[in-house]
Formats: structure tokens, C-alpha cells, sequence
């Protein structure tokens, strides 16, 4: 593997770490889990892998997940007196879909480039 290319698969670990991380309270640690899907999807990209598409999704869905947790949050929450009904967390949904396709495409990215 050259130099230059293990850089790129760096930052597909440092992605799937961050991930991984921000998973220990979704909340608090959504933008980690943001920042981690974009590296993961960039390192896709740098690394010519096949699984660069569904990596750029995941990085979609989970962008409008967190900004629609974050609207969420703004408006009082979820249930309770002051808060919308608890069906609009429907909306959040796209938050773990698309940190379940980024982990599975640093997960695949990482294992192709160890068996290509």
C-alpha cells in the first residue's frame, strides 16, 4: 500500500472511531458523529472505494437527522406540555439510517483495502 494512500484510509479510521464515539449519547455527540460521517465519506472518495456512494448517503442522512434533532430541540422537544407530538420523531429516523450506513461503509472500505 503506498504512503499516500494509507493517509486516506486514516481518515476513514479517524471517521469510524469518531462514530463510534459520538454513539456513547447521540445527542451530545451528534456532531462528532457528523464530523465522523464526513470523513468517512471523503476518505471513500480519496480512496476510490466502491462503497463512496453509499458513504456520501449516510453523510446526507445524517446531516438531516442532526439539523432535524436540532429544530426538534429548539421547539421544546419531543412529548411532554410544551413539546410537539412524540410522531414527529419519525423525522429523526435518518439520523440512525445514516450512521448505520456510514459505519457499514468505512466498515467495507476498510476491509477491501485489506483484501482487494
Amino acid at each position: 500500500m503506498k504512503m499516500r494512500s494509507r493517509w486516506f484510509y486514516g481518515t476513514v479510521i479517524a471517521g469510524l472511531v469518531l462514530m463510534v464515539l459520538g454513539a456513547v449519547d447521540p445527542l451530545e455527540g451528534s456532531l462528532v458523529i457528523l464530523a465522523g460521517s464526513a470523513l468517512v465519506a471523503v476518505g471513500a472518495l480519496l480512496c476510490h472505494s466502491r462503497s463512496q456512494r453509499v458513504a456520501w448517503w449516510a453523510l446526507g442522512l445524517t446531516s438531516t437527522g442532526v439539523a432535524l434533532m436540532i429544530v426538534l430541540s429548539q421547539l421544546g422537544g419531543l412529548g411532554g406540555s410544551r413539546g410537539v407530538s412524540v410522531w414527529w420523531g419519525l423525522l429523526l429516523l435518518p439520523y440512525p439510517i445514516g450512521w448505520l450506513l456510514g459505519i457499514a461503509a468505512a466498515t467495507r472500505t476498510l476491509l477491501r483495502a485489506r483484501h482487494p
